[in-house]
């Protein structure tokens, strides 16, 4: 088993390594502004990108970089603030007020280049006149809870907020922006990102209520009286504050998976990619990959083991339990550990490519034909734990946690599902 678990582990360190900061942003420089040269960034992994930026560009710089407590990284010239994540705090607050001061007072011939990645919709709380960061908090805590794919939840965020949405690269003007993403989420659109403070989209407060309705998400009411209200309008695409303005995706799930691909492939392994772009219900995604693994093993069927299964995206939990630890990783990876129960050959490793899965230090889990009986010798049940949101706990009890610490960038989900061939 522990073999297997090597061969697993070395393909998430080759879908990070895909993601490295320096490789991602090198060939995506832009030019040298005759003016100032200001970095703001947002997101889990912006610190190890604005180092790497700083290695990178030839000539001064100055701004603001945001990200989630323990994931900062040394930067000579760039100041580093951290707050929390998932659900923003006042350090947050402080920080956002850092990075509108870092863009205000620019000129037409300044540069503000945006390095933006996974997790800034939470680090950057800016509540509109009127709303509080508590509103945003209760916000955040609705939108986590809902089950809701991430472009839901950033679309409802986006009509909310002082920051989101393009506004941040509105306050930028004169100067041009230039954001370098590292995309987190299904689809790779720019917009989506860390809920869009340099990107606008064509979203509008009406398709947001009724994304909530949708979603059925209960929304604090002066939540919802402000996204009802004119002033929740985000700017639009085609504003001229945006003209000069250029956008590129630097890294994302598909460049990682196709490294982890050929690392599998350099090993002997045939490996196919379901799809970069998952989205859904943890658990019911787990269920999916169970089947398709199962058909694999019993039958050689859409693909004849030995191969590795690969897929990444974003999936969604649903909050049912009390009390319940984990992220949406290990959910998944405990409905598809109970689904395989007994199916010999199957190997797998679930795991977030920031490196933490939900408010926990694990990125994610391992799980193996025998999981569910190993943890059922413990005196737990895969499908009560399941019940009560508490994947963690199931995997903490088997030892099969996997803990490989921030890696300083995120790409979102990592799935890798090895079906050996029978002996």
């Amino acid at each position: 088993m522990q073999d297997k678990r090597l061969f697993l582990t070395g393909l998430f360190e080759a879908a990070v390594a895909a993601a490295d900061p320096e490789l991602a942003l090198r060939a995506a420089l832009p030019e040298r502004p005759k003016g100032r040269t200001v970095v703001i960034g947002l997101g889990k992994g912006a610190a190890q990108l604005a180092a790497a930026f700083e290695r990178l560009w030839d000539g001064p710089v100055e701004g603001v970089v945001v990200t989630r407590y323990g994931y900062a990284a040394p930067c000579a010239q760039l100041r580093v603030m951290e707050a929390a994540h998932p659900v923003p705090d006042a350090a947050g607050l402080d920080a956002t007020a850092a990075l509108f001061e870092a863009v205000s007072g620019l000129t037409q011939d300044d540069l503000v280049v945006a390095l933006v990645c996974g997790g800034g919709s939470a680090l950057l709380p800016a509540p509109p006149d009127g709303l509080t960061l508590e509103d945003e908090q209760a916000l955040n805590r609705a939108l986590l809870g809902s089950g809701a794919p991430i472009g839901v939840m950033n679309a409802i965020r986006k009509h909310a907020s002082r920051i989101k949405g393009g506004r941040l690269a509105a306050a930028c003007a004169p100067a041009r922006v230039v954001s370098l993403i590292v995309s987190d989420v299904p689809g790779d659109d720019p917009a989506q990102v860390a809920s869009g403070p340099t990107v606008p989209d064509t979203v509008d407060a009406k398709t947001a209520l009724g994304m909530v309705e949708a979603w059925n998400i209960a929304l604090p009411e002066r939540v919802l009286a402000h996204i009802r209200s004119a002033a929740s309008a985000a700017p639009m695409p085609d504003d001229p504050v945006f003209a000069r303005n250029e956008v590129h995706v630097v890294a994302s799930a598909r460049l990682s998976l196709e490294a982890a691909a050929r690392k599998a492939e350099a090993a002997g392994v045939p490996a196919a990619i379901l799809s970069d772009s998952v989205e859904g219900e943890a658990r019911d995604v787990g269920l999916v990959h169970a089947a398709i693994a199962r058909e694999v093993a019993a039958h050689g069927r859409p693909f004849a083991p030995p191969v590795v299964l690969l897929s990444g995206g974003e999936t969604t939990v649903t909050l049912r339990g009390e009390g319940g630890r984990g992220g949406r990783n290990t959910e998944f990876l405990l409905a598809f550990a109970h689904a395989i129960d007994g199916v010999a050959g199957v190997h797998a490793l679930a795991a977030d490519t920031d490196g933490i899965d939900g408010s926990e230090d694990n990125a994610g889990a391992f799980a193996d034909a025998g999981t569910a009986a190993r943890l059922r010798e413990t005196g737990e049940d895969a499908m009560t734990l399941l019940s009560r949101n508490d994947a963690w706990s199931a995997f903490d009890r088997v030892g099969a946690l996997f803990v490989p610490g921030p890696t300083g960038t995120n790409v979102n989900d990592f799935r890798a599902i090895l079906i050996a061939a029978p002996e």
